[in-house]
Protein backbone atom coordinates (compact mmCIF):
# COMPACT_ATOMS: atom_id res chain seq x y z
CA UNK A 1 0.00 0.00 0.00
CA UNK A 2 1.36 3.40 -0.96
CA UNK A 3 1.28 6.18 1.53
CA UNK A 4 -0.34 9.50 0.59
CA UNK A 5 1.94 12.53 1.00
CA UNK A 6 1.05 14.65 3.98
CA UNK A 7 1.03 18.40 4.25
CA UNK A 8 4.35 18.23 6.06
CA UNK A 9 5.88 16.53 2.98
CA UNK A 10 5.03 19.54 0.76
CA UNK A 11 7.90 21.91 -0.08
CA UNK A 12 8.11 24.64 2.49
CA UNK A 13 8.74 28.26 1.51
CA UNK A 14 12.21 29.54 2.19
CA UNK A 15 12.49 32.54 4.46
CA UNK A 16 14.36 35.71 3.65
CA UNK A 17 14.59 38.35 6.34
CA UNK A 18 11.87 36.65 8.38
CA UNK A 19 9.38 36.67 5.48
CA UNK A 20 8.41 33.65 3.40
CA UNK A 21 10.11 33.65 0.00
CA UNK A 22 7.37 32.94 -2.50
CA UNK A 23 8.67 31.10 -5.54
CA UNK A 24 7.39 29.48 -8.66
CA UNK A 25 9.20 26.52 -10.06
CA UNK A 26 9.56 25.39 -13.65
CA UNK A 27 11.62 22.48 -14.87
CA UNK A 28 14.31 25.04 -15.75
CA UNK A 29 14.40 27.49 -12.89
CA UNK A 30 12.98 28.74 -9.64
CA UNK A 31 11.62 32.29 -9.84
CA UNK A 32 10.67 34.57 -7.01
CA UNK A 33 7.37 36.40 -7.10
CA UNK A 34 9.29 39.62 -7.79
CA UNK A 35 11.10 38.00 -10.73
CA UNK A 36 7.77 36.82 -12.15
CA UNK A 37 6.37 40.34 -11.74
CA UNK A 38 9.34 41.79 -13.61
CA UNK A 39 8.57 39.51 -16.56
CA UNK A 40 5.15 41.07 -17.07
CA UNK A 41 4.93 43.19 -20.21
CA UNK A 42 4.98 46.94 -20.02
CA UNK A 43 3.48 49.20 -22.65
CA UNK A 44 6.67 49.11 -24.71
CA UNK A 45 6.06 45.40 -25.28
CA UNK A 46 2.27 45.65 -25.62
CA UNK A 47 1.95 48.61 -27.97
CA UNK A 48 3.39 46.86 -31.04
CA UNK A 49 0.58 44.31 -30.66
CA UNK A 50 -1.96 47.12 -30.25
CA UNK A 51 -0.50 48.79 -33.34
CA UNK A 52 -0.82 45.66 -35.44
CA UNK A 53 -4.42 45.08 -34.37
CA UNK A 54 -5.32 48.72 -35.01
CA UNK A 55 -3.83 48.37 -38.50
CA UNK A 56 -5.75 45.15 -39.20
CA UNK A 57 -8.90 46.74 -37.76
CA UNK A 58 -8.91 49.46 -40.40
CA UNK A 59 -8.44 47.21 -43.39
CA UNK A 60 -10.86 44.58 -42.09
CA UNK A 61 -13.58 47.22 -41.76
CA UNK A 62 -12.70 48.68 -45.15
CA UNK A 63 -12.93 45.19 -46.69
CA UNK A 64 -16.24 44.42 -44.99
CA UNK A 65 -14.89 41.81 -42.60
CA UNK A 66 -16.82 43.30 -39.69
CA UNK A 67 -16.35 40.31 -37.44
CA UNK A 68 -12.55 40.47 -37.78
CA UNK A 69 -12.67 44.22 -37.16
CA UNK A 70 -14.62 43.67 -33.91
CA UNK A 71 -12.22 40.89 -32.94
CA UNK A 72 -9.35 43.38 -33.28
CA UNK A 73 -11.13 45.86 -31.02
CA UNK A 74 -11.65 43.10 -28.44
CA UNK A 75 -7.96 42.19 -28.62
CA UNK A 76 -6.94 45.83 -28.15
CA UNK A 77 -9.18 46.05 -25.09
CA UNK A 78 -7.51 42.93 -23.68
CA UNK A 79 -4.05 44.35 -24.27
CA UNK A 80 -5.13 47.59 -22.59
CA UNK A 81 -6.30 45.60 -19.52
CA UNK A 82 -2.86 44.00 -19.25
CA UNK A 83 -1.19 47.39 -19.70
CA UNK A 84 -3.39 49.01 -17.07
CA UNK A 85 -2.50 46.21 -14.65
CA UNK A 86 1.25 46.24 -15.23
CA UNK A 87 1.51 50.02 -15.61
CA UNK A 88 -1.22 51.49 -13.38
CA UNK A 89 0.07 55.04 -13.91
CA UNK A 90 -1.10 54.69 -17.55
CA UNK A 91 -4.52 53.28 -16.69
CA UNK A 92 -6.36 56.59 -17.14
CA UNK A 93 -5.02 57.00 -20.69
CA UNK A 94 -5.86 53.44 -21.68
CA UNK A 95 -9.32 53.61 -20.16
CA UNK A 96 -10.04 56.99 -21.75
CA UNK A 97 -9.07 55.67 -25.17
CA UNK A 98 -11.20 52.58 -24.66
CA UNK A 99 -14.26 54.42 -23.38
CA UNK A 100 -14.07 57.14 -25.99
CA UNK A 101 -12.38 56.10 -29.21
CA UNK A 102 -12.83 52.34 -29.15
CA UNK A 103 -16.46 52.77 -28.16
CA UNK A 104 -17.05 55.13 -31.13
CA UNK A 105 -15.33 52.64 -33.44
CA UNK A 106 -17.49 49.81 -32.12
CA UNK A 107 -20.66 51.83 -32.68
CA UNK A 108 -19.70 52.31 -36.34
CA UNK A 109 -18.81 48.63 -36.67
CA UNK A 110 -22.19 47.62 -35.25
CA UNK A 111 -23.87 49.75 -37.93
CA UNK A 112 -21.45 48.53 -40.61
CA UNK A 113 -20.93 52.18 -41.45
CA UNK A 114 -17.45 52.57 -42.89
CA UNK A 115 -17.71 56.36 -43.25
CA UNK A 116 -18.49 56.77 -39.53
CA UNK A 117 -15.88 54.14 -38.70
CA UNK A 118 -13.17 56.00 -40.62
CA UNK A 119 -13.93 59.26 -38.80
CA UNK A 120 -13.79 57.54 -35.39
CA UNK A 121 -10.69 55.59 -36.38
CA UNK A 122 -8.74 58.64 -37.50
CA UNK A 123 -9.76 60.54 -34.35
CA UNK A 124 -8.33 57.58 -32.46
CA UNK A 125 -5.00 57.99 -34.26
CA UNK A 126 -4.90 61.69 -33.35
CA UNK A 127 -5.79 60.91 -29.73
CA UNK A 128 -3.18 58.14 -29.47
CA UNK A 129 -0.47 60.46 -30.75
CA UNK A 130 -1.58 63.19 -28.33
CA UNK A 131 -1.46 60.63 -25.49
CA UNK A 132 2.04 59.59 -26.54
CA UNK A 133 3.12 63.25 -26.31
CA UNK A 134 1.34 63.70 -22.96
CA UNK A 135 3.19 60.68 -21.53
CA UNK A 136 6.62 61.97 -22.55
CA UNK A 137 6.86 60.00 -25.79
CA UNK A 138 6.29 62.61 -28.50
CA UNK A 139 8.65 60.63 -30.71
CA UNK A 140 6.01 57.88 -31.02
CA UNK A 141 3.79 59.01 -33.87
CA UNK A 142 1.51 56.26 -35.15
CA UNK A 143 0.34 56.29 -38.73
CA UNK A 144 -1.85 53.96 -40.72
CA UNK A 145 0.30 51.87 -43.05
CA UNK A 146 -0.69 52.55 -46.67
CA UNK A 147 -1.00 48.84 -47.48
CA UNK A 148 -3.27 46.29 -45.82
CA UNK A 149 -1.69 43.35 -44.03
CA UNK A 150 -1.16 40.51 -46.45
CA UNK A 151 -1.29 37.63 -43.99
CA UNK A 152 -5.05 37.79 -43.35
CA UNK A 153 -8.17 37.64 -45.49
CA UNK A 154 -9.84 41.02 -44.98
CA UNK A 155 -12.93 40.72 -47.16
CA UNK A 156 -16.48 39.82 -46.21
CA UNK A 157 -17.12 36.49 -44.54
CA UNK A 158 -20.34 34.52 -44.90
CA UNK A 159 -21.29 34.47 -41.21
CA UNK A 160 -23.85 31.70 -41.60
CA UNK A 161 -21.57 29.39 -43.52
CA UNK A 162 -18.43 30.41 -41.65
CA UNK A 163 -16.55 30.20 -44.92
CA UNK A 164 -14.42 32.57 -46.90
CA UNK A 165 -13.64 32.70 -50.56
CA UNK A 166 -10.33 31.22 -51.55
CA UNK A 167 -7.90 34.12 -52.02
Amino acid sequence: MSQQPSASDAPQPEFAGGEPRLVGRTRHAELTLDEIADLQPGLGRLMPDVSERYWILYYAAKGGNWKLAQYCVNQIRGLFRVGATTRPNMRRYLEAFGQGHLRAIEAALAQRDFAAFEIAYRKGIDAANAMHAATNHPEVIWQLPPEPPRHLYLGPVDAEQGSTPTP
